[in-house]
């Protein structure tokens, strides 16, 4: 499977000038082919072919006027239309109904005020990682890498971006093969929430960090003083710098959190099953701000690669399932509760329930009566939701 590697680039002044160079001349070979294809579509001409503008590019660059997109790497250049046709792609795609998920917009024009920019070079442009540790990059130079791991095998293309904060980074595409953890009978079933990040059916609860409400005061000053300085002005960029890196150290740290109780659960259990929420859902109410601190997609989105590459099952469960209301022990369904009650006991059997480790049983009971219908078991029967034998705490029954 192919996975990124990013490294944070320390550019020498002359480098970032000629990184900036590049930036530009990928924004306008998009931003001209883009114009191409809209006003042939405006025109009631045919959709302009891809070949055909790679040659109205090469024309471009012995224009005198564009005389100087010779000055990057040629492969730049036609990154940026590749990037162009698969938004195109993507759009035609999503219109046709061939592609599932949201609607896709068609592409729009790039802005050179965008305060994120990238380009690409692939193994054509003969970018190469040196002996000292630096990153030849074509027409830029030999930029230097904080290495933070090595490579894992030879990437087949890098991409180099330039954040808000005005950070650069680059991204290697390197092809990882898969390298199963050994086995284990543990399970897990994981309940994410507000109050705590993650509840585990066994119990276990992951604090939640509130990157962001713990940053509000720091982040709001930097945003008025941002706010009060004139726009066009040097102090006035000096701000916003200064509130991106912010935001930034704010996005780091959550990313970071993420990526380590993802791997401890990947590599002590077999089977991970966890809620499918609806994320979106959740942000239109009063917890959005909560919601969007959390990260839960994110979250989930790291469990299901690491356990790809790992060789462990990830399982999801229906989003509509009852997991709050029903008692774990003996499978009653108790009825809804309001979030302030966060302790229940079950009327029919008398169990005491934690309501999230309640609901984390239950999870992981609905991800294993899942995994044994996929395999030709039998079908659980109607408002049955956690027999006692599945969704006790003994996380080994079946």
């Amino acid at each position: 499977m192919q996975l990124r590697y990013s490294y944070r680039l320390d550019p020498a002044p002359a480098q970032c000038a000629a990184l900036a160079r590049a930036f530009g001349c990928a924004r306008v070979a998009f931003n001209d082919a883009l114009a191409a294809r809209q006003a042939a579509h405006a025109a009631g001409e045919p959709y302009v072919r891809d070949a055909e503008l790679s040659r109205r590019l090469t024309q471009a660059k012995a224009a005198p006027e564009r005389a100087w997109l010779g000055e990057v790497s040629s492969v730049v250049l036609q990154q940026a239309l590749a990037d162009l046709n698969a938004a195109y792609r993507n759009f035609f795609a999503s219109v046709t109904g061939k592609r599932k998920g949201p609607k896709v917009a068609p592409p729009r024009f790039r802005s050179r005020k965008d305060c994120r920019q990238a380009i690409r070079f692939t193994a054509n442009s003969k970018f190469k990682v040196l002996e000292n540790r630096r990153l030849r990059l074509p027409k830029i130079g030999d930029v230097k890498v904080r290495w933070s791991r090595a490579l894992p095998s030879v990437p087949s293309s890098v991409t180099v971006t330039r954040d808000a904060a005005g950070r650069f980074f680059a991204s290697f595409v390197v092809e990882v093969s898969p390298g199963p953890l050994p086995e284990t009978d543990a399970e897990c079933g994981i309940d994410l929430g507000l109050g705590h990040f993650a509840v585990m059916d066994d119990g276990t609860k992951v604090a939640a960090p509130r990157f962001l409400r713990r940053a509000e005061k720091k982040l709001k000053r930097a945003q008025k003083d941002l706010s009060r300085k004139q726009k066009g002005g040097s102090n006035r960029e000096k701000a916003r710098v200064k509130a991106a890196r912010a935001h930034a150290h704010v996005a780091d740290a959550r990313r970071d959190f993420h990526h380590k109780p993802s791997t401890k659960v990947i590599r002590e259990n077999q089977a991970v099953t966890v809620e499918d929420l609806s994320v979106k859902g959740l942000a239109r109410t009063r917890l959005a701000k909560s919601v969007h601190d959390a990260g839960w997609s994110a979250f989930v989105s790291k469990l299901e690669y690491k356990a790809k590459l790992y060789g462990r099952e990830f399982r999801r469960t229906g989003r509509f399932e009852p997991t709050s209301q029903v008692c774990s022990a003996c499978g009653v369904k108790d009825g809804p509760k309001p979030l302030s009650v966060r302790e229940w006991t079950c009327a029919a059997c008398g169990a005491v329930h934690d309501r999230d480790v309640n609901a984390a049983k239950n999870i992981a009971a609905l991800g294993r009566r899942e995994a044994r219908n996929a395999c030709g078991g039998q079908v659980r029967p109607p408002l049955a939701m956690a027999p006692a034998r599945e969704a006790g705490s003994h996380r080994g029954a079946a």
